[in-house]
């Protein structure tokens, strides 16, 4: 499994996962589905330059939308009975399979973030706690009863508390908010980024976007690959999605391994990440992915 090249696996990820030879994997990222109880879908959208439309953009010019697909091909129904014991068992897996320098990221919201907090603290040790990362965005509807939720958190652990992977100054900088206080020389280096994280989400008519439900930016997932591992290394999502870690990790030479059940996702991620010639298989029966 350390030698093991691009691979995109249809099927179940605890299977996957119980079949992968220990400290085999040097960064995990996963976001889990967040047990929101509602269906995920999110449709494709197109938009055409219109006097009659009805929509304004620059310059006061005129656009209407139209629909391209509907979402359903890769929707689902994010809710869980058991939500923990459901992560669980992936998640003790996770641990094993992680390189004694590994880093785990766990990404959720704030409905079960400290429900997962605590599983984790017990998992890796709470010492091994490293961040929570606040990722904020400032995008769709304004709630009217209460301050609208306008961020996802991103939990890091790591396998050792102090021998693991942090390559700083591979990071992307950003700029300050204040560049008058700083002096011409630093506003114009910029500054790396602190544990809250403001980028946007992807655009629904961008080029970015694979019309999946619950697509994550690739800008957030370069910044974790980058500085959490090395080149050469092997990187893992096993509810892997769209596929952006997996173009995270390719981009900037490491190897990706990805996991999901859904054909549709499966099937996104074949067309996405072509250029990287990833072997794409069915979960074996023995679970064992060097066959």
């Amino acid at each position: 499994m350390n030698q093991i090249g691009n691979m995109i696996v249809l099927g179940d990820n605890l299977g996957v996962l119980r079949g992968m030879e220990a400290g085999s994997v040097e960064l995990i990222y996963v976001d889990p589905p967040f047990n929101t109880g509602k269906r995920q879908a999110r449709p494709q959208m197109k938009t055409i330059r219109d006097e009659a439309g009805d929509r304004v953009g620059f310059g006061g010019k005129r656009y209407r939308t139209e629909l391209v697909k509907d979402g359903s091909g890769g929707a689902y129904r994010d809710r869980f009975d058991d939500f923990l014991g459901f992560l669980r068992p992936r998640l003790e897996e996770a641990y094993r399979i992680l390189s004694a320098t590994g880093s785990l990221f766990f990404h959720i919201d704030y409905r079960e973030v400290h429900y997962c907090k605590v599983m984790l603290d017990e998992i890796f040790g709470r010492e091994c706690f490293q961040n929570e990362i606040i990722w904020a965005y400032d995008y769709g509807a304004r709630a009217k009863k209460r301050w609208p939720a306008k961020h996802d958190n991103i939990l890091w652990y790591t396998k050792d508390v102090e021998r693991y992977t942090f390559n700083l100054d591979e990071c992307d900088r950003i700029p300050y908010m204040a560049p008058g206080l700083v002096g011409e020389e630093k506003a114009a280096r910029g500054k790396t980024p602190t544990d809250v994280w403001w980028h946007t989400i992807v655009s629904p008519t961008g080029k970015e976007k694979t019309g999946y439900a619950t697509q994550k930016p690739l800008g957030i997932l370069e910044r974790i690959v980058k500085v959490h591992s090395n080149a050469g290394e092997t990187v893992m999502d096993f509810f892997a999605g769209s596929g952006t870690t997996g173009e995270a990790a390719a981009k900037h030479e490491r190897r990706f391994v990805l996991v999901d059940e859904s054909a549709a996702a499966v099937d996104i991620m074949r067309r996405r990440l072509k250029s990287y010639c990833p072997r794409v298989v069915d979960e074996p029966p023995s679970g064992n992915l060097d066959d």
